[in-house]
């Protein structure tokens, strides 16, 4: 009895903790000082582990399964040894970044355990071993000075990897987009997204001449058509805004921003005649409930699922977000809004947002250009596939099988956000070595200065 209570009345609680969680990564934005942000920092951390004791409670009461609590053990055990861990590792890593990645894949944790535990295990493992050479990633981003200088370096590998995947990709819906290593399978898009955006910040961080642009445009346009070639379209998509968003960051220009605004919406329509299933898609998105037991389905019973959760959700195990076709990948945010609520799933995409504003911070405020493009490329890519992702599950925008970053399945999706964010944090501390560097040769001028004049006095 005390059970069934605690079940139907933790989907409430659930929502609030989400709720208040989301709440305080936007507080966070109030204080300038790190010391100011301290309580923030300890709110989240225990809204963090509270959520995930709620969740975990609910899918063993409501299964009976052991397994659930077990693995719950496991998730508290690394969860605790990512914020203690990292700090201590780097004094000043953004704390917040470090917290939504956090409770993110936390929450993708809960999602993904209540539709398969053994897939849920399976992403914690390749979480766990990259977070780990995560660590090591942002140390060589602070330690090594050459990674602006890779301009060529940078573009041959992402064109010859997806050239690779390309040639010998397994065919997956059509579309060549993995390779297969024994018995894992990798997508080399989602990591070459970020060799894509080194390149295009080294290519333009100190010359954004005519010619260079041109230059680049063409080794960007590489890495799209072979994409498009792969029917990648959704990733092509991704690079291509990529691309403009950086160029535009590098040179100022607005009308870099409205040629690439107008190239994008030629593409779009070439896209459109040229491939079957772009216009499928596009078909689905425009009557979803005419063409319900075809093109439409997935879409249709991913609105099914959202209307059904309202917004406190159903509870887990309570609805029925196993019937959206690849459901973990593709409609994972329909399967959190069916069972934790469309306010939880509202809160879900404000972390994103505060990731997102607190990427754009970090990389605004640097000083070094390659840096500052470098990171706000990385925020703007990241943003634009999570708004892929729920625009396409919401019918906000036709589907374009982009997954949902930290949250939905899939090792390649995670491995690469989690280098992104490491990527970004390294970036981010350096740029704070330096800034005290230069704060503490300022106060040594200083200094010696009044030294002389005590001299001169004496």
């Amino acid at each position: 009895m005390i059970q069934d209570y605690f079940v139907e009345l933790s989907r409430y609680f659930i929502t609030l903790v989400i709720a208040l969680y989301a709440l305080e990564s936007f507080l966070i934005f109030r204080f300038r000082k790190e010391k100011q942000k301290r309580g923030c920092y300890i709110r989240q951390i225990c809204l963090l582990f509270l959520c995930q004791l709620l969740c975990f409670l609910t899918l063993y009461f409501r299964s009976e399964n052991r397994e659930y609590l077990f693995f719950y053990m496991y998730l508290q055990v690394f969860f605790g040894v990512v914020v203690v861990l990292s700090p201590l590792l780097y004094e000043h890593i953004n704390r917040l970044l470090l917290h939504n990645m956090c409770m993110l894949l936390g929450l993708g944790f809960i999602i993904l355990s209540r539709l398969s535990i053994q897939k849920a295990i399976r992403q914690f493992t390749i979480v766990v071993v990259v977070f780990l050479i995560g660590l090591m990633v942002t140390a060589m981003i602070m330690k090594f000075k050459f990674w602006h200088k890779a301009y060529w370096p940078y573009a041959l590998l992402g064109i010859g990897t997806l050239s690779f995947v390309l040639l010998l990709g397994n065919i997956t819906r059509g579309s060549r987009l993995s390779v297969s290593l024994a018995n894992f399978t990798f997508q080399p898009s989602e990591v070459v997204k970020l060799s894509f955006i080194f390149f295009l910040a080294a290519a333009l961080y100190e010359n954004v001449t005519l010619k260079r642009i041109a230059a680049t445009a063409v080794l960007a346009a590489l890495h799209v058509g072979v994409l498009a070639a792969s029917r990648d379209l959704g990733s092509a998509l991704v690079f291509f805004v990529g691309f403009v968003f950086v160029v535009f960051m590098a040179s100022g220009n607005y009308l870099y921003l409205g040629l690439g605004m107008f190239s994008g919406c030629v593409s779009a329509v070439s896209a459109y005649y040229l491939f079957s299933h772009v216009r499928n898609r596009v078909l689905a998105w425009q009557y979803p409930f005419t063409y319900i037991d075809n093109q439409s389905y997935q879409i249709t019973q991913s609105l099914f699922a959202i209307g059904n959760g309202s917004w406190f959700g159903t509870g887990l195990f309570r609805g029925t977000p196993e019937d959206i076709p690849y459901v973990e990948t593709d409609f994972i945010f329909s399967a959190v809004c069916e069972e934790l609520g469309v306010i939880s799933g509202i809160c879900l995409l404000l972390l994103c947002l505060s990731s997102f504003i607190m990427m754009m911070r970090i990389g605004m405020e640097s000083r070094d250009a390659f840096r500052r493009l470098a990171v706000t490329g990385f925020g703007v890519i990241y943003i634009f596939q999570v708004f892929l992702t729920v625009g396409g599950g919401i019918k906000f925008i036709p589907l374009t099988g982009v997954t949902l970053p930290f949250i939905s399945y899939g090792g390649s999706s995670v491995l690469a956000t989690l280098f992104m964010f490491s990527l970004v944090q390294g970036l981010g501390l350096k740029d704070q070595e330096e800034r005290s560097v230069y704060v503490r040769n300022r106060k040594g001028t200083k200094k010696e200065v009044y030294r002389k004049s005590d001299r001169k006095k004496n």
